[in-house]
């Protein structure tokens, strides 16, 4: 069984909740899509607890390219991230180094889509969506960066399928949000509990822009 794990954002007692329901459920690889703890009130032991999982492969979110490729276009989250320090030390820069897109059993898995790790697909069909699929045809495409779940087909025949974010859910519902996919079948989603209360407080405390933005995220399960 492979574990698919998008959008964490250093929210450690979602990602523990999270493991410990796909241990029991004899999860024994994971893939890992990105956004793991730059920024967070957790971020080296949320990268400590990623790293002591069995069989995993990690993809670069626009999170670990933030490191060193600051959004100079988004003076609104750049001003957010200046606040403080990515809490990261010496990690960001194998962080950093992670690769943008990784192919496991004919699937292709991306952070927002093949164009972008900033651009992703819309719950519903939007007019000009191919072109993020940049010439990808007739497969399944996993990605995250909306932190939302849902699957649907997408252009040139493609399927297109987000697990929803572990730390940060947008889609309603504030249970984290994840997938699996057994060796011999489909991919299925998954919902799991943990301590919305602890979590918001603890972004809060960390303070600033996001950490407000955050905080209230993680009450209301979306924007």
């Amino acid at each position: 069984m492979l574990g698919i794990l998008y959008d964490i954002h250093g929210v450690l007692p979602a990602l523990e909740a999270v493991v410990a329901e796909a241990e029991s459920e004899d999860v024994s690889r994971w893939l890992l899509g990105g956004d793991y703890a730059s920024w967070s009130p957790w971020p080296l032991e949320t990268i400590e607890r990623l790293r002591a999982l069995p069989n995993a492969t990690w993809i670069r979110g626009n999170g670990e390219r933030w490191l060193r490729e600051p959004p100079l276009d988004r003076p609104d989250v750049l001003e957010a991230l200046s606040e403080r320090d990515s809490g990261l030390g010496t990690e960001e820069g194998w962080l950093y180094s992670l690769q943008e897109r990784y192919e496991l059993d004919g699937v292709l898995y991306v952070h927002g889509s093949p164009l972008s790790d900033v651009e992703s697909f819309a719950a519903e069909p939007q007019e000009g969506e191919e072109r993020m699929l940049v010439g990808v045809r007739g497969r399944t495409v996993v990605f995250g960066h909306s932190h939302l779940q849902f699957r649907r087909p997408g252009p040139s025949g493609t399927e297109l399928l987000n697990p929803g974010s572990v730390g940060m859910p947008l889609d309603g519902d504030t249970r984290a949000a994840w997938a699996v996919r057994p060796d011999e079948g489909d991919f299925e989603f998954r919902r799991t509990e943990f301590d919305v209360e602890r979590v918001a407080a603890a972004w809060r405390k960390l303070g600033g822009t996001f950490g407000e933005l955050a905080a209230r995220r993680t009450e209301r399960g979306s924007d």
